[in-house]
């Protein structure tokens, strides 16, 4: 039995570290739990954009995901950036045997626009994961693109394209607004009991490079220490609203900056 509540995230590095395995790592820490990781790929980027990316080969993928499961019980996991279809089975089959909640954050755009997932490995992320998802986390155009529509307009267009996803396997799916408009920023999660709403104030702040691969965390975080799905989303919001609230203190980069997964700790 693990001392502290533990998760594995499998996602790419982010050298700039405000986003991917860097960001979900902080995140678990500044949650109280331990995390362990499996890198899918490389990228050389920071605050302004992407410049290089480069995949892991699938048998280091398997072989990292398989050394911390045989070696760790884990409480949750969290898949961020995979890339190619040849990564996405990987995952799936090394992924097999493990039964605990997947957090699965569908990673295809970088905050400066470049690409992260290739045109095939959308077909393959929705035939092998999103049935193994006790939660799917898209924005509002990863979740276009993964139902072939155009991005929600609206809460109501956001709700329909929920129960969309829902219908192609995860247990619910977290709709996020931060790539809608108007002073209130609406999450919406949507289960197969209903929909909850939430609600929190859009923050003006460039600085917001990472808040994707940190909710996902954060709700993987919540996850594995216990707390059941509904209060580990509400949680894991009202976490990163702080730490983007917090994100100017940090000033870093030129660019959009990362937010302050450790709000709570440092003064």
């Amino acid at each position: 039995m693990n001392a502290i509540p533990t998760a594995l995230t499998i996602a790419g590095s982010d050298s700039g570290g405000g986003a991917g395995i860097q960001a979900d790592l902080k995140t678990f820490s500044a949650l109280g739990v331990y995390g362990a990781s499996a890198i899918t790929g490389l990228t050389a980027q920071n605050t302004l954009g992407v410049l290089s990316v480069e995949a892991v080969s699938n048998a280091m993928v398997s072989a990292q995901i398989g050394a911390v499961l045989d070696d760790i019980p884990m409480g949750a996991v969290k898949i961020g950036m995979l890339g190619t279809a040849g990564i996405v089975e990987t995952v799936a089959t090394a992924l097999s045997g493990y039964d605990g909640p997947i957090v699965l954050d569908p990673v295809m755009v970088a905050k400066s626009g470049d690409p992260l997932l290739s045109e095939d490995a959308i077909a393959a992320l929705i035939r092998d994961l999103l049935p193994r998802a006790a939660i799917l986390t898209p924005n509002l155009p990863e979740a276009a693109r993964l139902l072939g529509r155009a991005p929600a307009s609206s809460p109501d267009e956001a709700e329909a394209q929920g129960r969309a996803l829902l219908s192609m396997g995860p247990d619910a799916v977290l709709m996020k607004g931060g790539h809608g408009a108007g002073a209130v920023c609406t999450d919406l999660l949507v289960g197969k009991d209903g929909t909850t709403r939430l609600e929190a104030a859009r923050i003006d702040t460039r600085n917001t490079h990472g808040t994707g691969c940190s909710l996902s965390s954060a709700i993987a975080a919540e996850l594995a220490k216990g707390r059941d799905l509904t209060e580990a989303v509400r949680h894991a919001h009202l976490w990163l609203h702080e730490a983007i609230a917090h994100a100017d203190r940090l000033n870093i980069g030129s660019g959009h900056g990362p937010v302050h997964h450790f709000h709570e700790v440092w003064s």
